[in-house]
């Protein structure tokens, strides 16, 4: 498929899911607004391209269900409580990108009409449908589940070809490149290496979604400039978990 302004581009319908902390900048807590921007940039750069995009974006940033319940918070309630943060983040990115000329429904799986859709699949699929990004937020609407389940169930309800997911490194590490220099790079990896082996890329039950409906991970640095565009065109380092 090639975008408007020419190049081919691998995939026509995409989920891209970044942490909350991604939102933060250099902040150790709440949103960075020049950050979000500079997401919400890249995000059209894609979009240029004439590439379909929807987002999960999780809500560390703001809350953490499982610290909640560390100190002693009842878990539901404690993920509840993240399942609001990531609202709020989905929120900041849909200004962000609407200043960019973008048109972004934020689609929520808690109701709360005032300030977005609830989740509504076949609704989703129309707005994706009309080149609008889609940003879903509040998870799955339940406890227990990460953000990294949520995309990974979206994306198959959406019928995506790939989910990116934007992280602080240019790929898949066997461990923490920024402790250890001698930490090995994946180039492609399967869904089942990354369980056995930890390789934290996404939760366990992401990755066996993931692997039961052979949809593949695209494992990218979002402080990489350009690098969301240049894995769509073609180019770029990355690391692909399965597909």
């Amino acid at each position: 498929m090639s975008g408007p302004d020419g190049p081919q581009v691998k995939y026509k319908r995409v989920l891209l899911k970044i942490s909350g902390e991604a939102l933060m900048g250099d902040q150790g807590y709440g949103l960075h607004p020049p950050t979000v921007s500079r997401i919400a940039a890249e995000v059209k750069t894609v979009h240029d391209l004439g590439v379909e995009i929807c987002m999960v974006i999780g809500g560390g940033n703001i809350f953490r269900g499982l610290q909640g319940s560390a100190q002693g918070m009842e878990r539901a309630t404690a993920d509840y409580m993240g399942m609001l943060a990531t609202v709020m983040n989905a929120l900041a990115m849909q200004a962000a990108l609407e200043a960019q000329g973008i048109h972004t429904r934020v689609i929520s799986a808690i109701p709360m009409d005032t300030v977005c859709e609830p989740y509504i699949r076949r609704r989703a699929v129309r707005h994706l449908e009309k080149k609008r990004v889609c940003i879903f937020a509040a998870g799955t609407g339940n406890p227990y589940f990460t953000t990294d389940t949520a995309a990974t169930l979206r994306a198959n309800e959406m019928g995506c070809e790939a989910i990116f997911k934007g992280t602080k490194v240019d790929g898949v590490y066997d461990k923490d490149p920024k402790k250890f220099p001698d930490a090995k790079r994946y180039d492609t990896v399967s869904y089942d290496e990354v369980l056995q082996k930890h390789l934290g890329v996404m939760d366990a039950s992401a990755i066996a979604l993931a692997r039961d409906n052979n949809l593949p991970i695209i494992v990218f640095s979002l402080d990489e400039p350009g690098g969301f565009r240049g894995i769509l065109a073609g180019s770029g380092t990355y690391t692909r978990v399965g597909g």
